[in-house]
């Protein structure tokens, strides 16, 4: 069970970082679609720990050490060579987006320059690349409880105290909040698909070195269906009080701040582990796509890409939030489906698994 729950933990903290935590994804991908919306969050219940789990085993299946191996695997040497370039560098772009997203909340908490936070947490992320992935995992495992445990109180508390006496929320939330993609299914499926995709190194790793195989995927299950609830709550308090967040950079932290100054402070620090939950694992496998890892190569990128990202940063998170995920998750649709595919070949010819191993 702990190391059931230690996986979980990080397939839930690789995902929840500052869009997720924060609502940001939320508003955008679920709340601005009213009750539409709500349904899309039961749909994550059943991708997130289908997907999740898969990955666990295709790691383990093709000793997968970066999301090279598996790509190729599961897309072919043509498709995957085109989509392991392109995940790599989303996967620069999360990190990004986590960066950005340490500024809105620098500013919008505290009222510092967005450039104190872009600057602390760069400094935080550059630290834990050079260190283990073993150590960062464990780092990510410790924190995601007291996060989850703070968002899903701040969400149930929130939905329950809303006052919405004198306000069509359907026409709020249609009219106001700009909206992901045309429809609540397919804005569902490229949420699912975008963060899922985030965790493709991690996943895959975790399959290939978690030497309890057996609670590698009962974790990856555990926490799937995880991120579903917290998707699901969190859109159920946005969509109550839609009138006062529409608009903000971080809903979940005004929530908070609303509710008391120091419970706001608490929820800034949370949403700090959370971005760096997520900063470090996206920027350590694009690192690690290019370097060998625990190299001086290795190093010598770590620091590069994290003052890369520092610069990129600068954009603004919403912009990026809403630019780069979804096209992120329409490159997580290729990679499921050729998953998919993969799955009905190995199981007319499970001889044909290893065969298509690439060997680096």
């Amino acid at each position: 069970m702990k190391d059931t729950l230690r996986i979980a933990g990080v397939y839930v903290g690789t995902i929840i970082g500052a869009g997720y935590a924060s609502g940001q994804e939320i508003l955008q991908f679920f709340t601005g679609y009213g009750w539409w919306g709500i349904l899309g969050t039961l749909v994550t219940m059943i991708l997130y720990p289908l997907l999740g789990y898969y990955l666990v085993v295709l790691g383990k299946r093709v000793k997968a050490w970066s999301h090279k191996t598996l790509i190729y695997h599961i897309c072919g040497k043509y498709l995957g060579a085109v989509v392991d370039i392109l995940l790599a560098f989303f996967l620069f772009g999360v990190g990004v987006i986590m960066i950005a997203g340490s500024g809105s909340l620098f500013q919008q908490q505290f009222g510092i320059p967005p450039v104190a936070g872009y600057a602390l947490m760069t400094v935080l992320v550059i630290t834990a690349l050079l260190l283990s992935l073993r150590r960062v995992l464990d780092v990510i495992s410790i924190l995601t409880p007291v996060a989850f445990l703070l968002v899903i109180a701040l969400a149930i508390y929130a939905a329950v105290t809303a006052d919405t006496s004198g306000v069509d929320l359907e026409t709020v939330a249609a009219t106001q909040q700009e909206l992901a993609s045309p429809h609540w299914l397919l804005s569902a499926a490229l949420h699912v698909s975008f963060n899922v995709a985030i965790t493709v190194s991690i996943l895959a790793l975790v399959g290939a070195t978690e030497p309890n195989y057996k609670a590698a995927k009962r974790g990856a299950v555990l926490g799937g269906i995880l991120l579903g609830i917290i998707a699901l709550v969190i859109n159920l308090a946005l969509y109550m009080n839609v009138g006062e967040l529409v608009g903000t950079d971080m809903p979940m932290l005004i929530i908070a701040t609303d509710l008391h100054p120091y419970i706001g402070a608490a929820m800034a620090l949370v949403l700090l582990a959370m971005i760096f939950n997520t900063a470090v694992p996206t920027l350590y496998s694009f690192t690690a796509r290019f370097f060998t890892v625990e190299t001086r190569s290795f190093r010598i990128a770590a620091v590069v890409v994290g003052i890369a990202a520092f610069g990129f940063g600068f954009v603004g998170f919403t912009t990026l939030v809403g630019t780069v995920y979804p096209l992120l998750g329409y490159v997580g649709f290729v990679i499921f489906i050729s998953m998919g595919v993969n799955l009905i070949r190995t199981r007319r010819k499970p001889v044909e698994a290893e065969e298509f191993a690439l060997t680096e």
